[in-house]
Protein backbone atom coordinates (compact mmCIF):
# COMPACT_ATOMS: atom_id res chain seq x y z
CA UNK A 1 0.00 0.00 0.00
CA UNK A 2 2.69 2.18 -0.71
CA UNK A 3 3.94 2.91 2.94
CA UNK A 4 0.03 4.19 3.70
CA UNK A 5 -0.97 2.60 7.02
CA UNK A 6 -4.40 2.90 5.78
CA UNK A 7 -6.78 4.23 2.70
CA UNK A 8 -9.67 5.08 4.29
CA UNK A 9 -9.59 9.34 4.77
CA UNK A 10 -10.47 9.00 8.72
CA UNK A 11 -9.37 11.75 10.99
CA UNK A 12 -8.89 11.28 14.49
CA UNK A 13 -11.49 8.25 15.25
CA UNK A 14 -12.55 7.98 18.93
CA UNK A 15 -13.12 4.60 18.33
CA UNK A 16 -11.59 1.66 16.06
CA UNK A 17 -11.42 -2.02 15.82
CA UNK A 18 -8.93 -4.40 14.37
CA UNK A 19 -10.49 -8.03 13.35
CA UNK A 20 -8.19 -11.05 13.14
CA UNK A 21 -5.22 -9.28 14.40
CA UNK A 22 -3.32 -12.35 14.99
CA UNK A 23 0.24 -11.00 16.76
CA UNK A 24 -1.55 -7.22 16.86
CA UNK A 25 1.60 -5.79 15.57
CA UNK A 26 -0.44 -3.69 12.79
CA UNK A 27 -2.74 -2.48 15.57
CA UNK A 28 0.28 -1.86 17.91
CA UNK A 29 3.19 -0.22 15.99
CA UNK A 30 1.63 1.00 13.23
CA UNK A 31 -2.22 2.34 14.13
CA UNK A 32 -2.23 2.70 18.17
CA UNK A 33 0.93 5.00 18.02
CA UNK A 34 -0.48 6.99 14.88
CA UNK A 35 -3.50 7.50 16.67
CA UNK A 36 -2.63 8.25 20.35
CA UNK A 37 -6.07 8.85 21.25
CA UNK A 38 -7.78 6.71 19.21
CA UNK A 39 -9.25 3.35 21.67
CA UNK A 40 -8.53 0.42 19.71
CA UNK A 41 -9.19 -2.82 20.33
CA UNK A 42 -7.35 -6.09 18.45
CA UNK A 43 -9.57 -9.10 18.42
CA UNK A 44 -8.74 -12.68 17.68
CA UNK A 45 -9.55 -16.07 18.46
CA UNK A 46 -5.87 -16.34 19.74
CA UNK A 47 -3.99 -14.66 22.66
CA UNK A 48 -0.44 -14.41 20.82
CA UNK A 49 -0.33 -10.56 21.07
CA UNK A 50 2.10 -9.28 23.28
CA UNK A 51 1.67 -7.62 26.77
CA UNK A 52 3.56 -4.51 26.32
CA UNK A 53 1.28 -1.86 23.89
CA UNK A 54 0.14 2.01 23.98
CA UNK A 55 -2.30 2.91 26.86
CA UNK A 56 -4.72 3.43 24.49
CA UNK A 57 -4.53 -0.21 22.65
CA UNK A 58 -6.34 -3.37 24.37
CA UNK A 59 -6.83 -7.31 22.71
CA UNK A 60 -9.81 -9.40 23.50
CA UNK A 61 -10.39 -12.94 22.79
CA UNK A 62 -12.92 -12.74 20.36
CA UNK A 63 -15.33 -14.66 17.13
CA UNK A 64 -16.05 -12.43 14.75
CA UNK A 65 -18.63 -14.34 13.25
CA UNK A 66 -20.28 -14.92 16.40
CA UNK A 67 -22.90 -12.69 18.03
CA UNK A 68 -21.01 -9.15 18.87
CA UNK A 69 -21.02 -7.69 22.01
CA UNK A 70 -20.21 -3.61 21.17
CA UNK A 71 -23.05 -1.30 21.03
CA UNK A 72 -24.32 -0.29 17.87
CA UNK A 73 -23.24 2.57 16.09
CA UNK A 74 -19.99 1.98 18.42
CA UNK A 75 -17.09 2.22 15.96
CA UNK A 76 -15.56 4.96 14.02
CA UNK A 77 -12.67 2.32 12.50
CA UNK A 78 -13.08 -0.93 11.24
CA UNK A 79 -9.75 -3.36 10.15
CA UNK A 80 -9.77 -6.05 8.41
CA UNK A 81 -6.85 -7.59 7.05
CA UNK A 82 -6.20 -11.11 5.63
CA UNK A 83 -9.35 -12.74 6.79
CA UNK A 84 -10.13 -14.78 3.89
CA UNK A 85 -10.72 -18.72 4.87
CA UNK A 86 -11.73 -17.50 7.91
CA UNK A 87 -15.58 -16.27 7.81
CA UNK A 88 -18.51 -18.59 6.90
CA UNK A 89 -21.09 -15.98 6.31
CA UNK A 90 -19.59 -13.18 5.01
CA UNK A 91 -23.28 -11.02 4.45
CA UNK A 92 -23.81 -11.64 8.12
CA UNK A 93 -20.56 -10.57 8.69
CA UNK A 94 -20.17 -7.45 6.97
CA UNK A 95 -23.84 -6.28 8.80
CA UNK A 96 -22.48 -6.96 11.83
CA UNK A 97 -20.08 -4.59 10.82
CA UNK A 98 -22.68 -1.92 9.60
CA UNK A 99 -24.56 -2.38 12.82
CA UNK A 100 -21.59 -0.98 14.54
CA UNK A 101 -20.40 1.35 12.38
CA UNK A 102 -20.59 4.60 13.68
CA UNK A 103 -22.59 7.14 10.31
CA UNK A 104 -19.93 8.32 8.69
CA UNK A 105 -17.60 5.94 9.79
CA UNK A 106 -15.25 3.57 7.70
CA UNK A 107 -14.62 -0.17 7.10
CA UNK A 108 -11.24 -1.25 5.10
CA UNK A 109 -10.56 -4.49 3.93
CA UNK A 110 -7.23 -6.34 2.75
CA UNK A 111 -7.30 -9.70 0.79
CA UNK A 112 -5.21 -11.45 -1.32
CA UNK A 113 -6.15 -13.89 -3.87
CA UNK A 114 -5.11 -17.58 -3.92
CA UNK A 115 -4.62 -17.93 -7.64
CA UNK A 116 -1.49 -16.56 -9.25
CA UNK A 117 -1.76 -14.94 -12.31
CA UNK A 118 0.63 -13.47 -14.64
CA UNK A 119 1.07 -10.45 -16.59
CA UNK A 120 3.27 -12.31 -19.18
CA UNK A 121 1.77 -15.71 -19.47
CA UNK A 122 4.12 -17.34 -17.81
CA UNK A 123 1.54 -19.23 -15.64
CA UNK A 124 -0.36 -20.93 -17.94
CA UNK A 125 -3.12 -23.39 -17.38
CA UNK A 126 -2.66 -26.91 -15.77
CA UNK A 127 1.27 -26.18 -14.53
CA UNK A 128 1.88 -26.47 -10.61
CA UNK A 129 1.53 -23.03 -10.06
CA UNK A 130 -2.32 -22.61 -11.44
CA UNK A 131 -3.23 -26.08 -9.63
CA UNK A 132 -2.19 -24.80 -6.36
CA UNK A 133 -4.14 -21.62 -6.64
CA UNK A 134 -7.07 -23.12 -8.23
CA UNK A 135 -7.10 -26.45 -5.83
CA UNK A 136 -7.07 -23.56 -3.09
CA UNK A 137 -9.88 -21.92 -4.13
CA UNK A 138 -12.33 -24.91 -4.25
CA UNK A 139 -10.82 -26.49 -1.05
CA UNK A 140 -11.67 -23.29 0.52
CA UNK A 141 -15.14 -23.66 -0.93
CA UNK A 142 -15.29 -27.08 0.28
CA UNK A 143 -14.41 -26.29 3.54
CA UNK A 144 -16.77 -23.84 4.03
CA UNK A 145 -14.95 -20.48 4.33
CA UNK A 146 -14.07 -19.14 0.70
CA UNK A 147 -10.47 -18.19 0.35
CA UNK A 148 -11.71 -15.70 -2.85
CA UNK A 149 -13.28 -12.85 -0.51
CA UNK A 150 -11.29 -9.97 -2.77
CA UNK A 151 -13.89 -11.24 -5.61
CA UNK A 152 -16.88 -10.92 -4.09
CA UNK A 153 -16.45 -8.17 -1.06
CA UNK A 154 -17.36 -5.08 -3.05
CA UNK A 155 -20.60 -6.48 -4.02
CA UNK A 156 -21.05 -7.88 -0.33
CA UNK A 157 -20.51 -4.96 1.73
CA UNK A 158 -22.72 -2.81 -0.84
CA UNK A 159 -25.70 -5.11 -0.17
CA UNK A 160 -24.95 -4.91 3.74
CA UNK A 161 -25.64 -1.10 3.03
CA UNK A 162 -22.23 0.38 2.87
CA UNK A 163 -22.16 3.01 -0.03
CA UNK A 164 -19.06 5.02 -1.38
CA UNK A 165 -16.91 1.75 -1.66
CA UNK A 166 -13.75 1.93 -3.10
CA UNK A 167 -11.71 -0.83 -4.27
CA UNK A 168 -8.05 -0.50 -4.89
CA UNK A 169 -5.60 -3.49 -6.64
CA UNK A 170 -1.84 -3.93 -6.09
CA UNK A 171 0.14 -6.61 -7.34
CA UNK A 172 2.43 -8.80 -4.80
CA UNK A 173 5.06 -10.78 -6.94
CA UNK A 174 6.42 -13.88 -5.79
CA UNK A 175 10.09 -13.69 -6.46
CA UNK A 176 12.71 -10.38 -7.35
CA UNK A 177 11.78 -10.63 -10.81
CA UNK A 178 10.46 -6.96 -11.52
CA UNK A 179 12.64 -3.84 -12.11
CA UNK A 180 10.72 -1.90 -9.54
CA UNK A 181 12.86 -1.93 -7.09
CA UNK A 182 9.83 -1.79 -4.59
CA UNK A 183 8.04 -4.77 -6.22
CA UNK A 184 11.37 -6.54 -6.50
CA UNK A 185 11.72 -5.82 -2.50
CA UNK A 186 8.18 -7.35 -2.08
CA UNK A 187 8.70 -10.18 -4.28
CA UNK A 188 11.66 -11.40 -2.46
CA UNK A 189 9.77 -11.01 0.98
CA UNK A 190 6.73 -13.00 -1.11
CA UNK A 191 8.92 -15.57 -2.32
CA UNK A 192 10.22 -16.78 1.41
CA UNK A 193 6.60 -16.61 2.81
CA UNK A 194 5.61 -18.85 -0.18
CA UNK A 195 8.66 -21.27 0.60
CA UNK A 196 7.92 -21.15 4.33
CA UNK A 197 4.32 -21.89 4.31
CA UNK A 198 3.57 -23.72 1.02
CA UNK A 199 3.18 -27.04 2.93
CA UNK A 200 1.32 -25.67 5.48
CA UNK A 201 -1.33 -24.55 3.36
CA UNK A 202 -1.88 -26.95 1.34
CA UNK A 203 -1.48 -30.48 3.66
CA UNK A 204 -4.35 -30.33 5.53
CA UNK A 205 -7.02 -28.49 2.37
CA UNK A 206 -6.16 -30.73 0.08
CA UNK A 207 -5.89 -34.20 2.35
CA UNK A 208 -8.87 -33.75 4.26
CA UNK A 209 -11.19 -30.89 2.42
CA UNK A 210 -10.11 -32.02 -1.12
CA UNK A 211 -10.52 -35.91 -0.88
CA UNK A 212 -6.26 -36.75 -1.52
CA UNK A 213 -5.65 -39.86 -0.14
CA UNK A 214 -2.22 -40.05 -0.46
CA UNK A 215 0.04 -40.57 2.64
CA UNK A 216 1.50 -37.17 3.80
CA UNK A 217 4.37 -38.06 2.94
CA UNK A 218 3.70 -37.90 -0.81
CA UNK A 219 1.63 -34.86 -0.20
CA UNK A 220 4.73 -33.28 1.18
CA UNK A 221 6.78 -34.00 -1.97
CA UNK A 222 4.14 -32.65 -3.95
CA UNK A 223 4.50 -29.32 -2.05
CA UNK A 224 8.26 -29.78 -2.50
CA UNK A 225 7.75 -30.12 -6.05
CA UNK A 226 5.41 -27.16 -6.68
CA UNK A 227 8.01 -24.77 -4.70
CA UNK A 228 10.82 -25.97 -7.21
CA UNK A 229 8.13 -25.22 -10.11
CA UNK A 230 8.17 -21.78 -8.27
CA UNK A 231 11.97 -21.12 -8.37
CA UNK A 232 11.93 -22.98 -12.41
CA UNK A 233 8.90 -20.83 -13.43
CA UNK A 234 10.85 -17.27 -11.96
CA UNK A 235 14.56 -17.98 -12.47
CA UNK A 236 14.28 -16.97 -16.38
CA UNK A 237 13.33 -13.26 -15.06
CA UNK A 238 15.03 -12.88 -11.69
CA UNK A 239 17.40 -9.57 -11.13
CA UNK A 240 19.24 -10.56 -8.08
Amino acid sequence: MNDKLHLAPIQNPRRAIDIGTGTGTWAISDFAEAYPNTATIGTDLSPIQPNTRPPNLSFEIDDCCSDWVYPKDHFDYIHIRLLYGSVADWPKFYKDCYDHLAPGGYIEQVEVSPVPKSDDGSIVPGDLLDQCGVLSARAGEAFGKSLMVQAFMQDEMAKAGFTNIVKTTYKWPIGAWSNDSRLKELGKWNMLCWQQGLEGWTLRFFTKHMGVGDPPDHIRSQSTGLYQSIQTQLTSTVDA
